[in-house]
């Protein structure tokens, strides 16, 4: 195989990756986890069963994929937000996670079903486990660059606020009465406190 014709395989196989992981986010957020199946997944990739295991080992696998690019994602938009000001770098965060166009009740439930996979599967507990020490270290050093309010040390404040994301993320999903619209102000104005920085008039 000359490399012209290995990157165009590596290109095809990509490709075939990405349906097939669109695909589990599809049926997840269908039918819940639990209940998708490889068929389904194969189905919804358009392609067979023994096809999608070429690319990968089963059901299992493929979630550990997605939830991997997801976490990349997630840590490479917060470190990129570092060189902003405190106050400015809090109001990224609260837009990223509340108020991005990709934000809806389906994707946050979606996050909600891997971190109920996470809590019986060893491979996927280790990325959500890195994701949140990456979460907690960019907010510890966040709040190293700020007066320090209702948490004067910064790793505890670290805590306190990515357990605060991740609350408010869940409540948006099951109740009803708060909006991602209410999440956003919340967090904002919560974080704000935390980091002593007075509200903007």
């Amino acid at each position: 195989m000359t490399a012209t014709q290995k990157q165009k395989s590596n290109l095809r196989g990509d490709k075939r990756r990405k349906l097939i992981l669109d695909a589990l986010h599809d049926c997840v957020i269908k039918k819940g986890y639990a209940k998708t199946t490889l068929a389904d997944i194969a189905e919804a990739a358009d392609m067979y069963p023994s096809h999608l295991l070429y690319y990968y080992n089963g059901k299992e696998d493929v979630l550990h994929h997605f939830f991997q690019n997801v976490a990349e994602r997630i840590v490479t938009r917060i470190s990129d937000l570092s060189s902003e000001s405190p106050r400015e770098q809090i109001r990224l965060i609260a837009d990223l996670f509340f108020a991005g166009a990709s934000i809806s009740k389906s994707e946050i439930g979606f996050m909600l079903e891997c971190f109920g996979v996470a809590v019986g599967d060893k491979v996927l507990r280790r990325e959500k486990s890195e994701m949140d020490q990456q979460c907690k270290a960019y907010f510890t050093e966040l709040f190293k660059q700020t007066p320090g309010g209702l948490i004067p040390s910064p790793a505890d404040a670290a805590e306190v606020a990515y357990a605060n994301l991740i609350g408010l993320r869940s409540a948006v999903y099951f109740d009803d009465k708060l909006s991602l619209h209410e999440a956003h102000r919340l967090f904002l104005s919560s974080m704000l406190a935390i980091a002593g920085l007075l509200p903007e008039r």
